[in-house]
């Protein structure tokens, strides 16, 4: 299976890990970050628990 060349977060988690690990390799606010995600999940244009869902398998785990 594909991995990405970004962890998810071991520290900075509500869940898994996801949001955290990519405001932590992008180095965004991971608060507004997840504010973000939230907003366009609930879109119709953007497939948020997919692409969550997506992110989990294909980002490592934490170090």
């Amino acid at each position: 299976m594909m991995k990405i060349n970004i962890h998810r977060s071991a520290t900075n988690k509500v869940f898994a890990g996801v949001i955290g690990g990519l405001a932590e390799h992008f180095q965004w606010n991971p608060t507004l970050s997840r504010l973000v995600f939230v907003i366009l999940a609930f879109t119709p244009f953007f497939p948020g628990i997919i692409a969550y869902l997506l992110l989990w398998i294909l980002m490592k785990d934490p170090e």
